[in-house]
């Protein structure tokens, strides 16, 4: 009888919602997307050696790349708005991955601007949060901070695992087949990957947000939807309100922090007397720790305010920007893997999921690639003020400081944040049931 229970419970048991194969597929463009450009730091020894050029000419191209990602990413936000995030995932694989196999041809830091700091930079905008973060972020809402969380968790994955993989490339075959296999992964797994898996919205295979089949949500009347105070029918009506404009701020300091580390900080390591292996080795550390703190704070933004944990990560990262400034390279270049990590990409659920409270989803891509744009541009600005001032000056201690200065900043405006007054985790003015059809048009797929 026991035996027959067990059976019968299982067969009543409901598979595993869609929503989380959605998760796992973008999880691995995640991957690519941004594990690669992680990797860019790799290379930028080789490159003034091959090239005969300095530090900021290499730094000048990355922070083109940085600012056209940030650009782009407003613009594929709102097509993923108004046309879906499927068609915009795929086309931008496409491009991103040949432009990536490409670059074994560039011999010039216009060449690398061209190819790298345009094409690569602009069509991967297309694989990032703005349009991954959006399509699940419309199939979850009861578990939006763990989903979140895992997507952008493809990105320390990736560093992780392309970071040391890219030095070994460099070192044993030269950075053109370092570059030539990171394209072809692309091409071949993630093509094929988005087009099989990948979904724009739960209706588009019968399916409800979180899970609720479309027949039972008929039949029980049960499923609703609820709305936000500051809820929107069209994104320029956000841009009136607070919150926007404290997570711009707080996303631009990150972009500062993150972006101009991840190209300089194998040059850095190199200039305190760690070689590139290790260097490598201990960003892809970072990444690695990284991978389990944003899970971890993913799991608890679904239970605590999202503001208070945006703060704590700024302000944890502040930390780990001091070791890099008060203590010797070999020591310091671990002490800010171990304690960066735990803050790295943390802030990625957190702003998209924040956004999507405060505003909804209907104009989630438009919105948090303006937030993104934000981050690209303190990552373009911060790229060139680091390799200028480490051509000029020898040092990026100046620049660290800065860091850490604009990273309590962070800290403290988003802990201002009024989430409990903002947020529908906190206050439900409405519900709908038709706010899904409603925030996609007929033709999205």
């Amino acid at each position: 009888m026991g035996i027959k229970n067990s059976v019968e419970k299982n067969k009543a048991r409901k598979p595993v919602f869609y929503g989380w194969d959605i998760v796992a597929a973008l999880f691995f463009a995640t991957c690519i997307s941004i594990g690669a450009r992680q990797g860019f730091g790799v290379f930028v020894k080789t490159w003034e050696e091959d090239w005969a050029v300095s530090t900021a000419a290499i730094s000048f191209a990355a922070a083109v790349g940085a600012l056209v990602n940030g650009f782009s990413q407003p613009v594929l936000g709102w097509l993923t708005d108004r046309f879906g995030g499927r068609p915009v995932v795929l086309v931008s694989f496409l491009v991103m991955g040949l432009a990536t196999v490409g670059i074994a041809a560039v011999s010039s830091v216009l060449g690398l601007m061209v190819l790298y700091g345009f094409i690569i930079s602009f069509s991967s905008g297309g694989i990032s949060h703005s349009t991954t973060g959006v399509i699940v972020a419309r199939w979850f809402e009861r578990q939006r901070g763990v989903a979140m969380s895992v997507l952008v968790s493809g990105g320390s994955v990736g560093a992780l695992i392309f970071v040391p993989f890219l030095s070994y490339l460099l070192i044993e075959f030269g950075w053109q087949t370092a570059w030539i296999l990171t394209g072809l992964i692309a091409l071949v797994i993630g093509i094929p990957l988005m087009l099989i898996v990948v979904r724009s919205k739960p209706s588009d295979i019968g399916l409800k947000i979180d899970g609720q089949d479309a027949g039972d949500v008929a039949d029980s009347g049960s499923f609703v939807q609820a709305i936000g105070p500051k809820f929107v029918d069209k994104w320029p009506a956000a841009l009136s309100s607070g919150p926007i404009w404290q997570l711009s701020f707080a996303y631009f300091v990150c972009g500062v922090t993150t972006t101009s580390v991840a190209v300089h900080f194998v040059r850095w390591a190199i200039s305190e007397d760690v070689n590139t292996g290790t260097a490598a080795l201990a960003f892809g550390l970072l990444s690695g720790i990284n991978a389990v703190g944003v899970l971890v704070v993913g799991l608890l933004s679904d239970r605590l305010q999202r503001k208070n944990l945006l703060g704590a990560v700024y302000l944890v990262r502040g930390v780990a920007f001091l070791t890099l400034i008060f203590l010797p390279g070999p020591v310091a270049v671990w002490a800010f893997a171990v304690i960066g990590g735990m803050s790295w990409l943390a802030t990625v659920p957190l702003t998209a999921a924040l956004t999507a409270d405060v505003y909804g989803v209907r104009n989630l891509g438009t919105l948090f690639g303006l937030a993104n744009m934000s981050h690209a541009i303190g990552g373009a600005l911060a790229i060139s003020a680091f390799g200028w001032a480490f051509t000029n000056w020898g040092s990026y201690n100046i620049p660290f400081v800065v860091g850490a200065i604009t990273l309590l900043a962070a800290g403290i405006v988003s802990l201002s944040i009024r989430e409990k007054t903002n947020s529908v985790r906190f206050v439900r003015v409405a519900q709908a049931d038709e706010l899904e059809s409603r925030s996609h048009p007929a033709g999205a797929s």
